[in-house]
């Protein structure tokens, strides 16, 4: 496959008309063209919530199964991803952080999510509430420890207890802070920004709801620019005018879509498991057997680009934004997400109705 020769390419700063040259994996000259721009060249992207796929997943702390998983991302236009993991056990978190350790350093999977255990009780949706517990500062050094700069993120409630003194911890140790499966106030949430929680996974879900009298953590989060939003772009988890609010209402520099995929991405319908806990998967839906909460998504980051811009209408610039620069920077990822030259050859192709035509990483087109 090649680069077509006249494509909308989308850069930082805005959409030029032309191609791009590949100079080994590196990003080399833009050149413009005079002729009709057919289809997009955007960005890889970057996902920095995803439990897994094609039948497998992060959750378990299996390297197998974490390559099988990032390798069905990658052909779905994922070039750089985090392998989130759930609620669970120290050991199992101590045993996950040192078995992928080595896929970070050979570029599978650019880090480790902790979503999890600090989590609340009364919005844990699809966590194991036998694996929830309050932060530990001994237990998370021994993970960052582990991990040497593996663990990227980790999701906390802030008002359980010693949770402020966690992402203080956190935040001078390089690690994301992120407010998730809360029921905090708005108060309490301005405070955990304070102390340096600077992301919010999965905004509206897995938190106590907008009241306009007790607001809650939404407003907090969305209102403050030292706070990079998650959005799970598909219509199970937010409805499209939500999603078109909250871009607006954050600004794509300050918002970031992720999959929350599950094993069951790419799978037919059926049951499944996700930290313990059994998931049944009907029409697009993944959603605990028991009780019915949404159990994480069954979309991939090109299903979740596609929505972005079909369902919620927002355009395609802004939400190559929310899919790869953003989550990049977020991560301190410099040397991707963005379509600039010397930057790493990292790019995906689309036709004119946005269907994902060809995925590079790293200068080599991706079999697919």
């Amino acid at each position: 496959m090649e680069l077509p020769r006249s494509a909308r390419v989308v850069t930082p700063d805005l959409v030029i008309t032309g191609t791009v040259e590949v100079e080994g994996d590196r990003i080399g000259a833009i050149p413009e063209s005079d002729g009709e721009p057919d289809g997009w060249i955007v960005p890889g992207f970057v996902d920095i919530h995803c439990h897994g796929g094609n039948g497998a997943s992060y959750t378990v702390g299996d390297p197998d199964q974490a390559r099988t998983a990032a390798e069905f991302h990658l052909r779905n236009g994922t070039t750089s991803t985090l392998a989130s993991l759930v609620s669970s056990p120290f050991d199992l978190m101590l045993a996950a952080t040192e078995a992928f350790r080595p896929l970070v350093e050979e570029g599978v999977l650019a880090g480790i999510h902790f979503e999890g255990p600090y989590l609340s009780e009364t919005r844990c949706g699809a966590q194991n509430p036998e694996s929830l517990r309050d932060p530990d500062i001994a237990e998370i050094g021994r993970l960052v420890e582990a991990g040497a700069g593996t663990v990227k993120m980790m999701t906390i409630a802030p008002e359980r207890v010693g949770a402020m003194e966690a992402i203080e911890y956190l935040t001078v140790q390089g690690v994301i802070a992120s407010i998730g499966h809360t029921d905090a106030s708005y108060e309490i949430t301005e405070q955990a920004i304070a102390a340096g929680a600077c992301a919010a996974t999965h905004v509206f879900n897995g938190m106590r709801p907008f009241r306009h009298r007790d607001p809650g953590p939404i407003p907090a989060l969305l209102d403050d620019p030292r706070v990079v939003c998650e959005f799970i772009p598909d219509p199970v988890h937010l409805h499209p005018g939500t999603l078109a609010f909250a871009t607006h209402a954050s600004c794509a520099p300050w918002a970031v879509l992720v999959t929350d995929a599950m094993s069951a991405t790419g799978m037919p319908d059926g049951e499944y498991e996700l930290g313990g806990l059994s998931v049944t998967v009907a029409d697009g839906a993944a959603r605990l057997t028991g009780d019915g909460s949404i159990a994480g998504s069954v979309i991939t980051m090109d299903q979740g680009f596609r929505n972005a811009v079909e369902l919620a209408g927002i355009d395609v610039p802004m939400v190559s934004q929310m899919a790869s620069g953003t989550p990049a920077e977020l991560l301190g990822l410099d040397d991707v997400g963005q379509i600039v030259p010397g930057k790493r050859a990292d790019l995906l192709v689309y036709s004119e109705d946005l269907q994902l035509q060809g995925v590079m990483r790293g200068g080599e087109w991706v079999k697919r």
